[in-house]
């Protein structure tokens, strides 16, 4: 993914394949930014979960949101790897996934004490990190449960962990990377919607 490798299969308890990616980027002055690229892994067994739309283009699915929903509460395991393009502060980061996530919930009307203090520990985690560029952060969500487990690589360093355990807060990560026409990364969406048409 833009020059980035993304192994075809990534394992944790059983091996996910390689079903979507693109990139995060914007335009400033007429320039092409971009800041991570994108991987997205699913156990293949979401297709049985998404019978509803065999049949349907990838455009059409790409256009419709509640396919997206249905692949987001689809009880299979899932996992998000980012690869850093464009290197950040890990501080940065940490504001862009709360507010990301902040707006989204508050929106929905589900944003309490304890998903503040949720995204208060996410921001924690990172802040203290520097993403060079190839440093990654992979988001894993187990099959049955509300948690997401968040592992930073760092080139050098050992591998940092951190468990979400706010299943409002989980839900809205995985709405934030893969959530249909509302997804930070439009280039993911449209390949999800081509692999799995």
């Amino acid at each position: 993914v833009d020059e980035i490798p993304y192994p075809s299969k990534y394992t944790t308890t059983k091996p996910l394949s390689l079903l979507g990616h693109g990139i995060t980027d914007m335009e400033i002055h007429f320039l092409q930014v971009k800041f991570y690229s994108i991987g997205i892994y699913l156990d293949p067994e979401i297709v049985g979960h998404l019978q509803q739309w065999k049949g349907k283009s990838a455009k059409e699915l790409e256009e419709k949101d509640d396919f997206f929903d249905a692949l987001i509460a689809a009880p299979v395991e899932k996992a998000i790897r980012l690869v850093v393009i464009k290197e950040i502060k890990g501080a940065q980061y940490g504001v862009q996934i709360e507010t990301a996530v902040r707006d989204r919930l508050a929106a929905d009307d589900k944003y309490e004490e304890e998903e503040e203090e949720a995204l208060e520990k996410i921001v924690e985690f990172f802040q203290s990190k520097y993403f060079k560029k190839n440093s990654a952060i992979t988001y894993h969500f187990p099959a049955n449960s509300p948690t997401a487990e968040i592992v930073v690589s760092l080139e050098g360093k050992e591998d940092s962990k951190f468990v979400v355990e706010n299943g409002n807060v989980v839900e809205t990560i995985k709405k934030w990377y893969l959530g249909g026409t509302g997804a930070v990364s439009p280039s993911t969406i449209s390949s999800l919607a081509t692999n799995l048409s």
